[in-house]
């Protein structure tokens, strides 16, 4: 019996070894930049790449070449949070006149939020403003250009106030509607207060205060001499 258990236990010795499947670079670029998702959402941008070297159990080299530098690990998050989750329809829907202007904005807003109400997007924007990184910049650009703008003209329209370029008085009225709605989802999501009021109700409320008095100003800015573009 012992001699047949040091043979098996011998042969056992001689096999090989269980080679150690490799991911492919595309795959291994992709888990990078999830882990470094993680990793800016829960402390922010003064986490380094020998941090997320060591959670990837990876050495910092070979981090380094997927991503040369820390901006391009930064570049890669953005475009997997900000760009890769924006959505070309929401303009299109802003602009289509066969829908009644509060409904329109109401729609967008309601699949906004379900995109950007989450921890890994607005706790990694707010720790990029406060490291002056320019996620900030790049996406606001995108949501005036995109968002703001079609809003804007699309309720001029609605008003009667002609389709001319908007005017930076009348895109600042949108952000505050806009500014509103995002905090609502920092409150929800990044400081986590219990909120007394669901999220379509707010939307649907703020949309209708927002178009409540914003005819009557966008009617003063347009007979207005001083606006300027």
């Amino acid at each position: 019996m012992a001699e047949r258990l040091s043979k098996a236990v011998a042969a056992a010795e001689r096999q090989p070894a269980p080679r150690r499947t490799r991911n492919k670079p595309e795959e291994r670029h992709r888990e990078f930049v999830r882990k470094a998702i993680e990793l800016f959402a829960e402390v922010g941008f003064e986490a380094g790449t020998r941090e997320l070297a060591q959670r990837l159990g990876v050495t910092q080299p070979l981090l380094y070449r997927y991503f040369p530098s820390k901006d391009d690990l930064i570049t890669a998050v953005y475009r997997e949070i900000y760009v890769n989750r924006w959505k070309p329809q929401w303009r299109e829907g802003l602009l289509d006149e066969t829908q009644p202007i509060r409904d329109r904005i109401i729609a967008f807003y309601e699949d906004y939020t379900r995109t950007i109400f989450t921890p890994e997007w607005l706790r990694i924007y707010l720790f990029a403003g406060l490291r002056g990184v320019d996620i900030n910049h790049r996406y606001a650009a995108t949501v005036e250009a995109e968002v703001l703008r079609p809003i804007t003209l699309a309720t001029r329209k609605s008003f009667g106030l002609g389709d001319g370029p908007p005017a930076a008085e009348e895109i600042e009225l949108f952000w505050t509607l806009q500014g509103g709605i995002f905090y609502y989802g920092v409150r929800e999501i990044v400081y986590r207060f219990p909120m007394a009021v669901d999220r379509s109700t707010m939307i649907r409320n703020a949309v209708d205060t927002f178009l409540e008095g914003v005819g009557s100003v966008l009617r003063r800015l347009a007979e207005s001499p001083e606006t300027a573009d």
